[in-house]
Formats: structure tokens, C-alpha cells, sequence
């Protein structure tokens, strides 16, 4: 089942046309995983997925709805759990008050993500449940901005810049996380830059490069054309 599809996409940030005609496509269970250098249009496709940017041209369809001009509040609640570049948590709030605030149930009638799971996954967080948001560490705020989109029971989970700024030993944790959340069978838009972390749980890589999808193929493919790593990564 394509639970999120993107024909010929285009976007703008007033003048400045980002997306140039991305097409892009999502079984369900599926990981994917949304590569390319900075100011390419990674983080501008997931806020056009997201409804907030319009399009300019093409069409998105999420979950075989093709509404084109849908508020971002209705496509969050079709089904779609966002982790945002920043994390974006709410400093003023505590851990559990950040979790219990997006907890939703899950549609499908299974017992799903609930406070109970996400501490399991993330056990620091249980340990800092009465704390702000603000005074956690930018690790532990990666892991209650993950949670807190777990909690909404996503069919889509979306992560932009999964694992940027944070240090190796943490980052390590989070891709371990990621890993079970794989297992589950959830279905994963994923942006970073570790290619060889996301070889681990992705199923395919898309590389973007001036708004425009260049080259998409198996994670072991990437990891052996150094070339395409150069050219397109700079890596």
C-alpha cells in the first residue's frame, strides 16, 4: 500500500523556487531514508509533505488522500508524526507534560505507543520526568522530540536531521532506537547525514540535489559507489 506519494513537486520560499519536480514514493513499513548536501531541499520536502509550505506545482498524496491544500493540523492528525530539524520541544513544559500533551490513540485499535513504551525505549527520559524541557540535554530532547511523535501513534514518522549536533555516544542510542522503532514495522521518512547509520535501517536511499531527486537505489549501492558519494554527499 503507497502510503505517501509526491508527483513532480515543487515549492518556493517567496522568489526563491527550492523544489524543483521531486518525486518520491512510500510502501507501507517501508524506511526511507532523504540524503543530500545543505540547502538542497531535504527539510523543505518534509514541510511541504507537511503542509506548510504550498505547492507551487505537482501533487502529494498521503495515505491515498490528494486534498493539495490541506491545514498542517489535518495532515498531522491523518497520520503523520513529525520530529523537526531543532527538536522544537516545549522548553516550558516537562517531560511527561511534553508526552501526555500529543498522545493519541492508535487507529488501528492496537494497543500501539503510549508514556509506558516510549520510557522503555528512551529510559532517560524516565528518568527525567518531572524535569523541563529546557534543562534537558540536547540528546535527551532528541529523544522526547522522537517520543512525543510516537505518541501520537503515527502511520508516518518523519525525522529531520535525526541525529545532527549530538555527540557519537549519543547518536549511537538514538540510531539503536530508531532501530527497534524499524522493527515494529513502523513506516520512516528519515533525513541524515550517517549514511552507513542509515544503511542499518533503511530500505532504500533517495539523494536530493537542487530540488530535484538524482539518485535513488539500496543502501549497499551507495555505500560502494564512492563516486556518488563525491559527487553528490561530498563525501
Amino acid at each position: 500500500m503507497t502510503i505517501l506519494e509526491l508527483r513532480e513537486v515543487e515549492a518556493s520560499y517567496g522568489q526563491g523556487r527550492v523544489l524543483q519536480g521531486v518525486d518520491l514514493s512510500m510502501q507501507q513499513g517501508e524506511c526511507v531514508a532523504l540524503l543530500g548536501r545543505n540547502g538542497m531541499g531535504k527539510t523543505t520536502t518534509i514541510r511541504t509533505i507537511m503542509g506548510q509550505l504550498p505547492l507551487l506545482a505537482g501533487a502529494i498524496s498521503r495515505f491515498g488522500d490528494s486534498r493539495s491544500h490541506r491545514p498542517s493540523h489535518d495532515i498531522a492528525a491523518s497520520g503523520i508524526g513529525l520530529v523537526p530539524e531543532g527538536r522544537q520541544i516545549f522548553s516550558n513544559l516537562s517531560v511527561q507534560e511534553n508526552l501526555t500533551a500529543f498522545h493519541r490513540p492508535d487507529q488501528t485499535g492496537q494497543a500501539g505507543w503510549g508514556a509506558e513504551s516510549v520510557l522503555a525505549l528512551f529510559p532517560r527520559l524516565a528518568e527525567r520526568l518531572d524535569h523541563a524541557g529546557s534543562n534537558l540535554s540536547g540528546g535527551e530532547q532528541q529523544m522526547l522530540a522522537i517520543g512525543r511523535a510516537l505518541m501520537t501513534n503515527p502511520r508516518l514518522l518523519i525525522l529531520d536531521e535525526a541525529t545532527e549536533g549530538l555527540a557519537p555516544i549519543i547518536r549511537q542510542q538514538i540510531w539503536q532506537c530508531l532501530a527497534e522503532i524499524r522493527k515494529s514495522g513502523q513506516s520512516i521518512l528519515v533525513v541524515d547525514k550517517n549514511i552507513r547509520d542509515l544503511a542499518v535501517i533503511a530500505d532504500r536511499f533517495l539523494i536530493l540535489e537542487k530540488g530535484q531527486v538524482v539518485w535513488q537505489g539500496e543502501p549497499q549501492t551507495l555505500l560502494d559507489d564512492k563516486a556518488i558519494q563525491h559527487r553528490y554527499l561530498g563525501v
